[in-house]
């Protein structure tokens, strides 16, 4: 017997799943050793993304098993810290995700935990406000956000409604590595179900934050097959803001999001339906959310058609309503994301601060007023919660569309306002999925030991390993180069995806002919891009 195959023996007695336990035992009794190894050749690692991967059986999927034993390690974490922990418990509408919700809730109860569990699929905003609603040490949310349709995943907060970083996930992750059979942990089906209520208290609190009185504007949204119409769709109402113009496709929440090739605003195609119905109905604004809801998406008609923001446009537009606004605080971004907010906050004299990728880096900032990154997230309130919300995003852009509509402007008139006082601040990915990961740990190198003398025909002028740590913030993998001319690239490993991610910055200041300055910094971007591809060999 392979040592493989009695992993998979050992495995399968402590399977509650009867799904998982068949699918297991089929690859036993065919004796499909290369699919065992795969599954069991190595673990899903805990971190500070949580977990996420792909559904199935053995321990580098996401199963019970896996669950169980990640509550397990949560609720010895929280034990060793706390008297009388508590966690609240949410979950998206993926396949499982329900399932692994009530696992955890009884094994948390199981092992002393005070657990509470939503009353059903809701965003991952609503778990994240629930934290500091309830008083709960942790929060725990089910769902892969916007990974494919067999993937799901395992959020983890903590008592301040952000996300964990080091070292609490490093010291999780080993308290999981420590629990033994799942069939043996202790489990109880006596935590609270909760009401509605704490998704209505949610509600309350971001139909609290638009203050004008500009309600006047035409919305298509999409939900992309995931949990966040009907929170959007009472907020808008609540506002007092039309009735939104759903994508009736993508309206309701289905695991298998037959529409889509990726449920992420980002990919190509993901927003076509969106977009022709948006042309159909004459909108103002399209706007969309990822499954979980916790990221946003925006699109506005041009003379040239329909098109999508960009994560850094959506987050220019937003910082400079709430600075016209007068709001006060820390402006904050990811390292990867335009570095045009730091010249917003300097005029309005408010402070600036970058993090590392990730929006449990932004909830750590103190007095942060408002935080995003390029890939669609945005916190337009830290008192609802330290992390991303889509939800309260679109809120705020619905306002500021529809105050600019009664001033006769355009969200691109609005962004030209922005680019004249502080110049065309272009930003574009090169992004390359692989199946051979040993493609992204070449590239690293290849950037890090012998980086090219010019990329696009501007020279590179400077190299900084982000590893080695980069303006007092923590190490982390990832290259900057520093070109001539204001332009900006970098490179860094996806944490959640087989991708390596180049984030590319051209700025370009405005000398009366604003259309010609965009054409330049556009064309800087298109020479970056694939100089980079070629000298990556990607």
């Amino acid at each position: 017997m392979t040592d493989v195959t009695q992993q998979a023996k050992e495995w399968l007695a402590q399977d509650p799943d009867p799904k998982t336990r068949d699918e297991l035992q089929a690859l036993l009794d065919t004796n499909n050793i290369a699919e065992l190894e795969d599954r069991f050749s190595g673990r899903l690692q805990f971190g500070t993304a949580g977990l996420r991967g792909e559904l199935g059986a053995g321990p580098n999927r996401m199963n019970r098993v896996i669950v169980a034993q990640a509550a397990a390690g949560l609720a010895a974490y929280l034990n060793e810290r706390e008297e009388a922990p508590s966690v609240v418990v949410g979950y998206d509408a993926r396949h499982n995700s329900d399932v692994f919700a009530r696992d955890t809730a009884e094994i948390m109860t199981g092992l002393g935990i005070k657990a509470h569990l939503l009353p059903g699929p809701l965003p991952t905003p609503v778990l994240a406000f629930a934290i500091r609603h309830l008083g709960c040490s942790s929060g725990v949310m089910v769902t892969a956000s916007h990974n494919p349709p067999q993937d799901n995943g395992y959020k983890v907060y903590l008592s301040d409604s952000s996300q964990i970083v080091p070292p609490a996930d490093g010291q999780i992750s080993d308290l999981i590595d420590a629990v033994g059979r799942v069939d043996l942990l202790k489990r109880s089906d006596d935590y609270e179900l909760l009401g509605d209520d704490i998704a209505a208290a949610y509600v309350d609190a971001v139909t609290a934050l638009p203050t004008g009185t500009a309600r006047d504007v035409i919305a298509v949204y999409t939900p992309m097959h995931g949990v966040g119409r009907d929170t959007v769709v009472e907020v808008v109402s609540r506002i007092g803001f039309p009735a939104l113009h759903v994508v009736a496709s993508q309206a309701d929440p289905d695991p298998d999001f037959p529409t889509v090739a990726f449920p992420n605003p980002e990919e190509p195609g993901a927003m076509d339906l969106a977009l022709a119905l948006s042309a159909e109905v004459g909108a103002d604004i399209l706007l969309a959310n990822d499954p979980d809801a916790d990221r946003a998406a925006a699109g506005v008609p041009t003379p040239d058609g329909w098109r999508m923001l960009s994560g850094d446009e959506v987050g220019a537009i937003l910082a400079e309503h709430w600075l016209r606004r007068g709001v006060a605080g820390t402006y904050a971004q990811s390292i990867v994301s335009s570095t045009l907010l730091g010249r917003q906050a300097a005029a309005y004299g408010q402070p600036y601060q970058q993090t590392l990728t990730g929006f449990k880096w932004i909830g750590k900032i103190e007095d942060y007023a408002f935080g995003y990154e390029e890939a669609l997230g945005y916190s337009v309130s830290a008192d609802i919660a330290r992390d991303k919300d889509g939800v309260s995003a679109i809120a705020i852009l619905l306002e500021l569309v529809a105050e600019l509509k009664a001033e006769g402007k355009t969200v691109l008139d609005f962004l030209d306002e922005i680019a004249v006082q502080h110049g065309v601040h272009a930003t574009g990915q090169l992004s390359v999925r692989v199946e051979d990961l040993s493609i992204i740990a070449k590239a690293m190198d290849t950037l890090r030991n012998d980086p090219p003398a010019e990329l696009g025909g501007f020279a590179v002028e400077k190299v900084d390993d982000l590893e080695l740590g980069y303006q007092g913030l923590p190490p982390t993998d990832g290259i900057q180069l520093t070109l001539a001319n204001d332009i900006r690239i970098i490179a860094r490993p996806s944490g959640t995806e087989p991708k390596l991610k180049c984030y590319l910055q051209a700025v370009v200041a405005v000398d009366g002919d604003i259309a010609a300055a965009r054409v330049e910094a556009a064309d800087r971007l298109v020479r970056l891009k694939a100089d980079l591809a070629v000298k990556l060999g990607l």
